[in-house]
């Protein structure tokens, strides 16, 4: 589902949920992410949209309009 991008732009670190977990963001492996997101989906960052064969997070009304014109 990353198609080669990066855990952390997938991962929502403004979750109540990660807040709530106490860890540095910084500090994270892509590995660990993934793990963490399994483990509480609301750590997903949403909607997340495939249009083309790309993949998008949490991108907005405006976003995806341009994308499908």
């Amino acid at each position: 589902m990353l198609q080669g991008k990066a855990a952390s732009d997938m991962f929502n670190f403004r979750s109540p949920s990660f807040k709530a977990l106490g860890l540095e963001k910084d500090k994270l492996s892509d590995k660990e992410l993934i793990d963490l997101m399994l483990k509480e989906p609301r750590l997903v960052r949403r909607p997340v949209v495939r249009i083309d064969g790309k993949v998008y997070f949490s991108a907005d009304k405006s976003t995806l309009e341009n994308l499908v014109r």
